[in-house]
């Protein structure tokens, strides 16, 4: 391996590895919901770009024989810059365009889902590369490097852009025009990433092509594994907590933007892109790394049996800012930042469990196969739930669609009873 300091390209790797899941996940629900689309359609189709993070395991063993993770990584980043770059010159010029379902809608859609094609598929690659270019010392090391510029893309993309786009319509007031100047800007950022890791990223002597591993030989171990899998212990009961511990915060993400962003009239919150990129996409991520952070520091003292229960409820309860707001009518932005940050705060704190009980669940043979069908699981509760969220929401109303909320804590509550973990 050449003589090269992981400065050099774990922060930016990681950067480049948040940046289009946001941009996908994030900025276009915002987006969206900027140029007019309901909020039924507006979820049901953002929602379905989770689903290349729900079956990247079906081909994560096959990015590992076909060329190198660094091939793969160089590949994915060309194309996602391609893609990025393209999608603000398909957005429309002129001022108060409806965004509903339509050719110039499914052009946009087409962007993101090449970009989160791409985007989860580079995944695989970077973080494979990772543990291959690095000693396990150095792995060690700049874990916390490489998670700081993974929430620095978190922030970037849901909270800088999304205010970039607020100060550049409140200055234009044409939205259309906003996004395009908009999302120049992180495209020309990753494009710039992607020359850099041309001289950059090191050639491992470990990422390698494995000539002795056949494709079919690959995918007969995978599907051992995926058996093997569904073969385990508590299997059914393993696979609801996966599904439903998240589902207060599952439904809730879908809606908690357009509920900021819609007009009073509309029963929303009525706040600008600014205001919501500086409480959900600023202070909601501070607050959500610190619940995060402290959740890990809670669990390594209590383990994960004891941690179960504060941390269901922590993920779970805090949900019920948004009824609140909903129903007071909250308006100044810095006590709908106390709320967001106390429910933000809560999740990571909670997540902390779910992420533990994946890798408990993973252990045995086949841990890392296990543990990346585990990964589609999450990403599935996330995707199923919101596909639905806009439509109830529509039919409810946001102040209904809260109160359905915090009786799906129930639900959290339900599974977490269930489940059971040894010592």
């Amino acid at each position: 391996m050449k003589s090269q300091s992981p400065w050099y390209w774990v922060p930016t790797l990681y950067f480049a590895e948040g940046l289009p899941y946001f941009i996908v996940n994030n900025i276009s629900l915002v987006m969206f919901k900027n140029m007019g689309m309901p909020n039924g359609q507006l979820a049901f189709f953002t929602s379905l770009l989770y689903l290349p993070w729900v079956i990247k395991p079906l081909w994560s063993p096959f990015v590992d024989i076909i060329r190198t993770k660094r091939w793969w990584i160089r590949t994915m980043q060309i194309i996602m810059s391609a893609a990025m770059l393209a999608l603000p010159f398909i957005l429309p010029y002129g001022n108060g365009v409806s965004m509903e379902t339509g050719g110039l809608f499914f052009a946009c859609l087409g962007i993101f889902w090449v970009t989160a094609f791409a985007s989860a598929t580079h995944d695989i690659a970077a973080d494979g590369f990772y543990m291959l270019a690095l000693n396990p010392h150095d792995q060690k090391e700049f874990v916390g490097i490489r998670s700081t510029f993974y929430r620095l893309a978190s922030w970037f993309g849901q909270g800088a852009l999304v205010a970039i786009a607020g100060i550049i319509d409140q200055s234009t007031w044409n939205i259309s025009l906003a996004w395009k100047m908009t999302l120049l800007l992180p495209a020309l950022i990753f494009a710039a990433i992607t020359l850099a890791h041309v001289f950059t990223i090191p050639h491992a002597a470990e990422d390698a092509e494995r000539p002795d591993s056949s494709i079919s030989r690959v995918a007969r171990d995978f599907l051992e594994a995926f058996k093997t899998f569904f073969m385990k212990k508590q299997i059914v009961i393993a696979l609801l907590f996966m599904l439903f511990f998240r589902l207060p915060e599952a439904l809730l993400l879908k809606m908690a933007q357009p509920f900021l962003l819609d007009s009073r009239a509309d029963g929303g919150l009525g706040l600008t892109n600014t205001e919501v990129g500086l409480a959900y996409g600023t202070i909601g991520i501070i607050a959500l790394t610190i619940g995060g952070i402290l959740g890990g520091l809670a669990s390594a003292k209590w383990g994960l049996r004891k941690s179960m229960w504060p941390m269901a409820l922590s993920l779970a309860l805090p949900s019920g800012v948004f009824l609140l707001m909903s129903v007071l009518g909250i308006s100044d932005i810095w006590l709908v930042s106390a709320c967001i940050a106390f429910d933000q705060f809560g999740y990571g704190f909670g997540f902390t469990a779910y992420m533990l009980y994946l890798i408990y669940f993973s252990n045995g043979s086949f841990k890392t196969a296990h543990y990346s069908i585990c990964t589609a699981f999450m990403a599935l509760s996330m995707m199923l739930p919101g596909l639905v969220a806009g439509y109830l929401q529509e039919s409810l109303g946001y102040t209904g669609f809260f109160s359905l909320v915090m009786v799906c804590c129930l639900v959290t509550v339900l599974v977490t009873f269930l489940v059971k973990v040894e010592e």
